[in-house]
């Protein structure tokens, strides 16, 4: 997914510039794009800062990838969900919702293709943690913002009313084709596929790829 236009007309005519910012986080890009007020000064930047720092935070807690994270200690019982930070805790709950309205096609436990069960919350926690960082952008008056991770972003307009972000949804047979484009002005959008990681999203209960999907999208107002 990309978000766009890289300028927007005011109800003026006159144009408004986005400043884009981008930083290797989690394991991928993460990009934010702001137009309006702050978009280039010391607020913008100490904001794009706090938001780094935010999911850095998460990705310390929460990353699988790192032995010393809390999720890849619990996962080995070295330590109990009482010894975990809280957020931790946040995020089981919200896993569990997930359980219980997919009928367990979601689970932060999973089945391996092996038929082992491993501990991995990724699923919750890139959209909960990108949602919670884009709350240091709501500090910034009068400027809009679209913060992206991967497949997922957060999109606000100040203006409720104003000119939405414009986001392009890949076909996933072919990524350089869109096969639709959803405006945003306040609120989320989250897609995940096969056109960049192959068969990563799997049937918890199995271990195994869905074999009829290759790429949903859901918009909503929130990206938790």
């Amino acid at each position: 997914m990309d978000a766009a236009p890289a300028t927007a007309a005011t109800g003026a005519g006159s144009v408004r510039r986005v400043a884009r910012y981008v930083e290797q986080v989690m394991g991928m890009p993460i990009s934010l794009a702001l137009r309006g007020r702050h978009v280039d000064d010391h607020r913008a930047r100490d904001a794009w800062a706090d938001v780094v720092a935010d999911l850095r935070e998460a990705d310390r807690v929460f990353s699988t990838y790192r032995h010393d994270s809390a999720i890849s200690r619990l996962g080995r019982d070295e330590i109990t969900l009482a010894d975990c930070p809280p957020e931790v805790e946040e995020v089981f709950e919200l896993g569990q919702i997930a359980r219980v309205q997919s009928n367990g096609a979601f689970d932060v436990r999973r089945r391996t293709a092996t038929g082992d069960t491993v501990l991995d919350p990724s699923g919750v926690v890139k959209g909960w943690a990108v949602q919670r960082a884009s709350g240091w952008l709501h500090a910034l008056p009068d400027t809009d913002f679209c913060l992206a991770a991967g497949g997922d972003m957060v999109c606000h307009t100040d203006d409720p009313a104003g000119q939405p972000w414009r986001v392009g949804i890949e076909d996933p047979a072919d990524p350089h084709r869109l096969i639709a484009i959803v405006p945003v002005r306040r609120g989320a959008v989250a897609t995940s596929g096969t056109a960049h990681r192959g068969e990563h999203v799997v049937d918890a209960r199995t271990g195994a790829p869905p074999r009829l999907v290759a790429s949903v999208t859901v918009v909503a107002g929130s990206l938790t």
